[in-house]
């Protein structure tokens, strides 16, 4: 049975698929939800490839940006991060029944929003599993509103 935040990220990317076009090519109806556990990104446009991540939270105000999101695993983020590689975010944020869909180009990231949790205790039943944040921090004037 899928947990709340697993819901609340099928949501994310499903509402992202259905009412978002491909930044890239324009198309709309083309951005399809990637497998569970596909590292790093979670949308692909079956028509130009463009891949994407997206992030889901729930908000009290949807047209109010946090100043941190969840991000996923560290290791994978940051091998990519050494080498370049960012991926563009399409943030999700859900107050109630209204949501808010805002877009953040992968040019416009930076290493600095990137941020490093502390690694899972012994005790969890992931031990040692390390998750990131997103700071966006002095940063929200960066992502675009989408819907």
């Amino acid at each position: 049975m899928a947990t709340t935040r697993q819901v609340l990220g099928r949501f994310g990317e499903t509402i992202v698929a259905k009412e978002c076009a491909c930044p890239k090519c324009k198309r709309s109806q083309t951005l399809k939800r990637l497998p569970n556990n596909f590292k790093c990104a979670d949308l692909i446009c079956d028509f130009c490839g463009y891949l994407a991540q997206v992030k889901a939270a729930t908000v009290r105000n949807h047209e109010v940006v946090p100043a941190t999101i969840l991000g996923a695993a560290w290791g994978p983020q940051k091998d990519r991060m050494a080498s370049s590689i960012y991926f563009p975010l399409f943030l999700v944020l859900v107050a109630g029944k209204q949501h808010g869909i805002y877009y953040l180009p992968a040019d416009l990231q930076r290493p600095s929003m990137f941020k490093p949790r502390k690694p899972l205790s012994e005790a969890a039943r992931r031990a040692g599993w390390q998750g990131f944040l997103y700071d966006l921090t002095g940063s929200t004037e960066l992502l675009v509103r989408l819907k």
